[in-house]
């Protein structure tokens, strides 16, 4: 059998300060033949640091928001299986590799990295409720790491599920989709790190647009079955 080949799609926007970290652990692993970044229109040295680092850029004219990085990034790459990771994951993206396993053995259709708990108090839970139950309503899966945009799928899941939602309810609607296809969605245990928010005027203002697009994609799927 012909060796399967992975690409890990990584949507950037401002992230110089983890990018280059993030591109060199991904190299490491045998599995993955390319490393696209696409560069959301960053204001900092995000594409250069990801392309010094080992990535091929693809950069967008204007900051289009994460899904609509996602579906170019798509469109630009060629692959059997497509590992999404966010660019501020740091030297933590090796463990990428876990996400990878199951799916190459052919245990899942699509693998979800499950968080530790957060090192620092963020919001109070409400996201993360409103996504956990929304996904649980609409699919009956409980997932522990329901906003996790750390994933690998295979060619027929991506897809499917294209083009990607808009905005802060890409995950949601990702996992949404996937479970109601049919494919087998599973949750795989990490140690990955990302950039937190905090109980700041910054960072309650990201999870009030969370909510909100949570919000949305849970619509459209009450609509939309």
């Amino acid at each position: 059998m012909a060796r399967e080949r992975v690409v890990a799609l990584i949507p950037a926007y401002n992230e110089e300060r983890y990018i280059h970290d993030t591109v060199s652990s991904l190299v490491e692993i045998n599995e993955i033949a390319e490393i696209v970044v696409v560069d959301d229109a960053s204001t900092d040295r995000t594409a250069e640091l990801a392309a010094r680092a080992g990535a091929r850029v693809v950069g967008l004219p204007c900051n289009g928001g994460k899904g609509a990085a996602l579906n170019r990034g798509v469109a630009e790459i060629s692959a059997d299986v497509v590992v999404l990771l966010d660019g501020d994951l740091g030297a933590s993206a090796g463990e990428a590799r876990l996400l990878l396993e199951p799916i190459l053995n052919g245990r899942a259709d699509m693998t979800v990295a499950g968080f530790p708990p957060a090192r620092r108090k963020g919001g109070f839970g409400l996201v993360k409720g409103l996504a956990r139950r929304g996904i649980k309503m609409h699919t009956g899966l409980e997932m522990k790491s329901p906003l996790s945009g750390q994933r690998a799928m295979t060619r027929p899941v991506l897809d499917k599920l294209l083009p990607f939602d808009s905005g802060y309810g890409v995950e949601v609607g990702l996992t949404i989709k996937a479970a109601r296809a049919g494919f087998k969605v599973l949750e795989v245990p990490v140690q990955m790190t990302h950039a937190e928010t905090g109980r700041d005027l910054k960072g309650f203002l990201h999870r009030g647009r969370q909510f909100w697009h949570i919000t949305r994609v849970l619509a459209r799927a009450a609509v939309v079955k």
